[in-house]
């Protein structure tokens, strides 16, 4: 179950990302969700060495990392996705 929860989190934070960038990011939508799974445990990982990834109610800054997280990797695979499939 904890499975599909990750994809789940992955196309979320992934489409989220995706929304924070300009312009069209011409990558299908699995690599969408693949690259916000990565940015989801990355953020995690970014969230507990900066010691905010459990605070006392909703974890924004822990969001904002890994829509961060995300974003960044969209960015940097988003042109060589449309150089390769151009």
């Amino acid at each position: 179950m904890s499975f599909l929860w990750a994809i789940i989190a992955g196309l979320v934070i992934g489409l989220l990302a995706k929304l924070v960038i300009p312009g069209r990011q011409p990558i299908p939508l699995w690599l969408t969700v693949l690259l916000g799974i990565i940015g989801g445990v990355a953020g995690n990982g970014l969230a507990s060495a900066l010691g905010v990834r459990d605070t006392g109610g909703i974890d924004w800054i822990r969001h904002v990392l890994q829509i961060g997280v995300a974003a960044v990797l969209i960015a940097f695979v988003s042109p060589m996705w449309a150089r390769r499939h151009a």
